[in-house]
């Protein structure tokens, strides 16, 4: 007869004993959480943009995963690698900014459609309160490491969000 144990009474953290495959060479994970890989993300994105192409194109044309577990580890090695990079150049403006987005990306404000339901929650999280933290943040991973963050489909014509002078937060109805 088992019994139920809570996995929060735990000192250690889970290790999964089943040992990897002789054959899959070791590859250190990045070690950090959430917020710091949503602070670097961009930059991640425009450091590693050929392995990640890489990796993506493996995934696409090889349905068994085992296949592209070469690519994997290189796009894992460079997004470790970047954030050693922030770190020793970026230290305060990388912290401050990943903890301003660990202490508030996670409230949900109850925003309501037209039509009086709800807008999905992942569709409204906020990141304005640590827009400040962000912009020092990419002013110095510019200066330091030469990247600059640019999002993915933004308009070209238009300043990025993290750009505004005078954002305006509210909901406009067009």
């Amino acid at each position: 007869m088992s019994t139920f144990k809570s996995g929060s009474s735990s000192a250690s953290p889970y290790i999964d004993p089943t040992p990897l495959p002789s054959n899959v060479p070791h590859v250190d994970e990045i070690g950090v959480t959430s917020a710091p890989l949503k602070s670097a993300a961009f930059f991640i994105g425009a450091h590693c943009k050929e392995y990640n192409d890489d990796f993506m194109l493996c995934k696409k044309e090889s349905p068994d995963p085992a296949n592209c577990l070469k690519e994997g580890r290189r796009v894992t090695r460079c997004a470790a690698d970047l954030i050693e990079k922030m770190r020793a150049s970026c230290a305060a403006t990388y912290d401050a900014h990943w903890q301003c987005l660990e202490n508030n990306n996670q409230v949900y404000h109850h925003l309501l459609n037209l039509d009086g339901t709800n807008f999905p929650p992942h569709t409204i999280k906020e990141f304005y309160k640590c827009r400040k933290p962000e912009r020092k943040l990419n002013e110095c991973v510019f200066e330091n490491l030469g990247l600059k963050k640019t999002i993915p489909g933004a308009p070209t014509h238009k300043p990025q969000v993290h750009e505004l002078t005078n954002p305006i937060y509210k909901r406009q109805q067009k």
